[in-house]
């Protein structure tokens, strides 16, 4: 059962810049002007639930499973739209709006990419 989707509305001319640091940056389409060009622009949806390790994320088919969540993941989710997903497979969070994956090749994400949580 899925606790988030989204959808990648847009994407900003850097966001591509933090794949060499196993990032993605998600932001509502609200994203400060500072920081929107480097963001994978998500339509804000609420959570239905927690986000926990016995989770996966899922972007279009590929899977990956939740090794850490930051503190604040959940809520800046639903109202902002905003958290970095990084791809390390980190079992601590070092940064609190920060959801730690598995360290697998990351997936391309295009405008109409969906994002879930389940």
């Amino acid at each position: 059962m899925s606790v988030f989707t989204t959808t990648v509305l847009s994407i900003g001319p850097e966001a591509e810049l933090f794949k060499e640091e196993k990032m993605v940056i998600l932001f509502g389409k609200d994203a400060p002007d500072a920081l929107a060009d480097y963001c994978y622009n998500i339509e804000v949806r609420p959570t239905t639930g927690a986000i926990t390790v016995k989770q996966e994320l899922v972007i279009d088919d590929n899977h990956y499973q939740i090794t850490s969540v930051g503190d604040v993941v959940l809520p800046n989710l639903e109202n902002l739209g905003h958290i970095t997903i990084k791809f390390d497979g980190a079992t601590t969070p070092e940064l609190p709006g920060t959801l730690y994956v598995e360290d697998k090749p990351m997936p391309e994400i295009g405008v109409g990419t969906t994002i879930s949580i389940q």
